[in-house]
This record gives structure tokens, sequence and C-alpha cells, in this order.
């Protein structure tokens, strides 16, 4: 019996310990300011000390916070917290300072790193692969995010080994192949990120503000992260998340438990999840939501977005199927085929536009009826929101017991919005996607009008652009990224969302088709005299010469002038012969 009283301990110890180990939350953060190759960054050893503080707000159960790491010890750092995360449920990993990618891989940068040549990235940094393979131990949740998409001097002075070596402008898309495995970046793919003005950077103030949130899952914190750097960044930097996780809430923090209070509905988990999957966008995750929730009301407004997107898939189909058509079309044409071919073709081409046409038709209705089905929701639920607190106040006017009763936000309804600041809402976002360069405050004129009228070329939309609306907003706010294309002046090309010059090697020059060419020396260029210079020139070769000539002498006298006879010449007497009448004068000599 004693034998048995001391296993069972044992076993309720072991069970205990094996609990607590289950839910261990880990955090590695790492911040890198003190390069030594290149100019200090200001705020990443800061970004750091703010970001591990949060975490032991959060109650983590262990954090290690390392500065200023050189590579040996950034691999010891990692190698460390790979061992400890194997009896842990949530790994997250934080790193703030320079990043690069080469060849699609990235990699973070020591703060002893030279990088004076492409080849030396892989010696001289940390692959992101080993901070991947770090967290891969954790049982319910890994997560990176990386603080390192600032514009990076090591690219500018590196030498290129291999010319056609690719090191680009921020980090590289990443798509984790462990389950449960999210990567988030400041700033999406090819493109980098700002320190700001302050001590801490967009992306780690906003990290600090949201992902702390009792009960918050990480997707829509994320979410909220992204939202907060675009404004504070004047939607200049736009933050990414790479990876996915399954369809149930993952909380950074786990909710609060409530003592008291009215119990949340059990629609409260639908709306979250169809929310979630609205966000989301794709086909995969609306059935996701669909196979958890078949029936009710949000169920039928996912099929409504899964007829929405079936429609714009088979428009997409058909816009191809039209494309490919008309190059069959050409290529006969081009070939002279027989005119039967040529008409084959033509009438396959034509048949292809009309079901192009008819699929956009019937993904514009599949979009208005899922759009009308997104007001009815708002309305009913703003309804739900109204009756909720109405019977809060009837509740609390018949009991002296205070009750604080939140209403969900999501059931809150919006705030209506005045026509100026739907103006400049509609603006910001034009500008976010890259259809408008300036703003115009407030003032829907004859420029922003233009830009949307971008928008619906590169976006395949019809909106009314003679007004902002509120359907004009919500369709641009549903384009991730750039719509228009940044178009640049002579001698500059397209990097990101900006312009850059285009620098030639020396020798060579930029063409009309902002090529690089080598530059033609140039050939003398023979040019027509001008018309003064020519008449001189005439009027000195028909000037009569000092020479005496025979032919062309004059012999003039007191009688006049007349020709010098034939075998005559004309002369000067002798000026020594003073009494002679000639004396000083020209004669006529003839011989």
């Amino acid at each position: 019996m004693g034998a048995f009283r001391w296993f069972s301990l044992i076993v309720s110890i072991w069970l205990m310990c094996g609990s607590a180990h289950a839910e261990r939350r880990m955090a590695l953060v790492m911040g890198n300011s003190a390069y030594k190759s290149v100019p200090k960054l200001s705020n990443p050893a800061s970004d750091a000390a703010l970001v591990g503080g949060m975490f032991k707000k959060a109650g983590f159960d262990w954090i290690d916070i390392k500065t200023d790491l050189n590579a040996s010890e950034m691999r010891k750092a990692l190698r460390d917290f790979g061992q400890r995360a194997r009896d842990a449920e949530v790994a997250v990993i934080y790193y703030a300072g320079h990043g690069i990618e080469l060849d699609g891989t990235n990699y973070l940068i020591p703060t002893d790193a030279a990088l004076e040549t492409d080849s030396d990235v892989l010696d001289e940094t940390v692959a992101l692969d080993r901070a991947l393979f770090a967290v891969e131990p954790a049982k319910q949740l890994r997560l990176i995010i990386l603080d390192a998409c600032r514009d990076n001097p090591f690219a500018k002075t590196m030498k290129r080994t291999v010319a056609a070596r690719a090191i680009g402008r921020g980090l590289a898309k990443v798509e984790p192949a462990s389950p449960n495995t999210m990567i988030a970046f400041a700033a999406k793919a090819g493109s980098t990120a700002s320190d700001g003005d302050s001590k801490n950077s967009p992306f780690a103030a906003a990290l600090v503000e949201r992902l702390p949130t009792p009960g918050l899952d990480l997707r829509k914190a994320l979410g909220f992260v992204r939202d907060d750097v675009l404004k504070n960044t004047s939607y200049k930097q736009e933050p990414y998340v790479y990876g996915s996780l399954g369809g149930d809430d993952m909380p950074l923090v786990a909710a609060k438990p409530t003592a008291t209070g009215p119990q949340a509905s059990p629609e409260d988990a639908v709306r979250r999840n169809y929310e979630l999957a609205l966000q989301l966008g794709t086909r995969d995750g609306w059935t996701a939501f669909l196979s958890r929730y078949a029936d009710g009301f949000y169920a039928d407004l996912a099929k409504g977005q899964l007829n929405k997107i079936a429609a714009e898939e088979a428009r997409a189909a058909a816009v191809e199927k039209a494309r490919q058509a008309e190059d069959e079309k050409a290529r006969l044409a081009s070939d002279r085929a027989k005119k039967t071919e040529q008409d084959k073709a033509a009438a396959a081409a034509k048949a292809a536009e009309d079901a192009r046409l008819a699929a956009e038709k019937a993904k514009q209705v599949e979009e208005a009826k899922a759009a009308a089905a997104e007001q009815r929701r708002k309305e009913i639920e703003a309804a739900v929101a109204k009756a909720l607190a109405d019977k809060q106040a009837a509740e609390k006017s018949t009991t002296d017991q205070k009750i604080v009763a939140l209403p969900s936000p999501a059931l809150s309804p919006e705030p209506a919005q005045s026509p100026q600041q739907l103006t400049r809402a509609v603006q910001a976002e034009l500008r976010r996607v890259g259809c408008l360069a300036n703003a115009e405050e407030g003032d829907w004129g004859a420029k922003s009008q233009r830009s949307l009228t971008q928008f619906n070329k590169y976006a395949g939309t019809k909106l009314n652009t003679t007004l902002a609306s509120t359907d004009a907003l919500d369709a641009i706010k549903a384009k991730s990224g750039r719509v228009c294309p940044l178009v640049c002046d002579h001698g500059f090309r397209a990097d990101g969302d900006a312009c850059v010059k285009i620098a030639c090697r020396a020798g060579y020059r930029v063409n009309d088709d902002n090529e690089c060419e080598k530059a033609q020396d140039k050939k003398p260029v023979v040019t027509r005299e001008e018309p003064r210079k020519r008449e001189e020139r005439r009027q000195v070769g028909t000037a009569p010469s000092n020479k005496p000539q025979a032919s062309s002498q004059l012999f003039c006298n007191s009688a006049g002038c007349r020709p010098v006879g034939k075998g005559c010449r004309v002369e000067a007497a002798p000026v020594s012969d003073q009494t002679s009448p000639m004396a000083g004068r020209t004669r006529e000599v003839c011989n």
C-alpha cells in the first residue's frame, strides 16, 4: 500500500511538472546596433529592451535579451535557445538590426561582419533558416519577428564575384515548411523599413502595443500592427506576415478569466472566426470556416464569399483563354494559314471573348451580392449591439449592482464620416496602393479622379470616379500592396516603391530605352562656311595682282588709259634723269 502511495505521488508530480512545461512560453530577443564596418544603428538595442520588457510583462516563463552580438555569439544564442525550446509550447525569436537577401535566401548580420564580397555572406552572417531551426521544437506556436528590413549599407559597397548574383532590397519572401509557424517582417518582401524619429522604430512600438492584448488572436494582433505602422509612416511601410496557423484562436497572451458579468454569446466565436476568414479572403480560409460552421447566418455569408472567389477564378480563366485564342488567331494570320483555319481561329477567339465578358458580368453580380450581404451583416450586428446595450441599461436601472458590460468592437456600428474625412481616407488609400502621388487636402479634384481612374484600370474595378465613396474606400483597402505601376523619368528605374538613378560604368551612357550602351566617339562634322567668309574669299581671289602681266596692263597718261600694246610693257621712268619731263612717271617700253 505504501509503495502504491509513493507511485501515485510520483505520477502526480510528473503530471504536474509535465503540465507546467506544456504551458511554457519562451522568447529570445536580439538587437544589433554597434556595427563595426558600417554606421551604428540608433534603434535596435532600445527596441530589443522594449520588446523584451513586453514579454516579461506578458508573463513569459523564460526571456533572454541580448544586444550587439558578433557571429559566434549569435550562433551560440540560437543553439542554446533551440535546446530550451524542446520543452516549450510557444517559442518566439525577435531580431532587430541589419539583414540581407542573397539569391532569395535571408541572412541576419552580426556586428563584426565586414561583407566585402558577396561570398562573405555565407561565412560572416547567420541564415534565417538557423532561427527557424531553433524554434521548430515548440509544440504549439513558432513565431519569428524580424525588424531587419532597413536600407542595407553592406549591399551598396559589396563587390560581386558573380555579376548575375542577385542581392535584394530588404528581405525575400519566406514560406515556412513547419506548421503553426509565422514570420513577421517589419516591411513586405523587397521593401525597406524606417527607424522613425523616436527612440524606437514604428514596428517595435506597434508590436508592444498590440501583441500582449489578452485573448487577441495573433493573426489579428499582427493585422493591427500593420495598420498602426502604415498610419504612422504615411503609408510608406507595410509590415507583412508569412506562414499560417490553424482555425482556433492563437493569442500570445491568454484571455483573463471573468468572474462576473454576462457570459459571451456562442455566436461571438463564430463571428470572430468569420472576420478572420474575411480578412484572409482565400478559398482555403472559407472552406475551413464552413467545415466547422456548416449552417447558420455566417455560413450563408461564407458561401457567398466562396461564390465571389469562384467568379473571380472563372473570370481569370476566361481572360487567359481569350488571350490564348487571340494569340492563335494572330499566329495563323502571320503564317498565312488557310482561310478556313483562320476563320476557325477567329470564331474561337470571339467565343472566348464572349465567355470572358460573361465571366466578368458574373463576377460583378457575385461581388454585388457579397457586398449586399456584408451590409446586411453590419446592420444586423449593429441592431444586436443596440438591443444588448438597451438590455444592460434596463438591468442596471433595476438593480444596485454595477455591471460593466462593453459590447464587442466588431458589433459596434462604425461612426459616420464627413465628406471631407471620407475624401481624405480615399486619397490616403490611393497613395498607399501607388495611384496618387500628392495629397489634395480633402478636395476631390481632377487629380484624385484621375488616380481613381488608374485604380479602376489596374484593379479591374468600375468605381464611380466623380466623388469619394465608401465603396471606393472598401475596394482600395482590400488591396494589400501596390496596384498602379511606378512610373519613373528617363534615366531612372523602379526599385520597389522608389525611383533610383541608373548608374552606367565608365564609357557607357543611358540610351532612350533606359539601358546602358557604349558611348560612341564624336566624329568631326563638316560645316558649311558662313556666307560672309565665302564672299571675302571670292573677292580676294578676283582682286587684281600687283605683279605686272603683259596681257592685262594698262598705260595711262594725260590723254587717258589704254591697253599696253603687244610686246610692250609699263615701267617707271628713271628718277635720276631730272631733266626729263617723264621723271618719276610710268612709260610704255616696246622691244
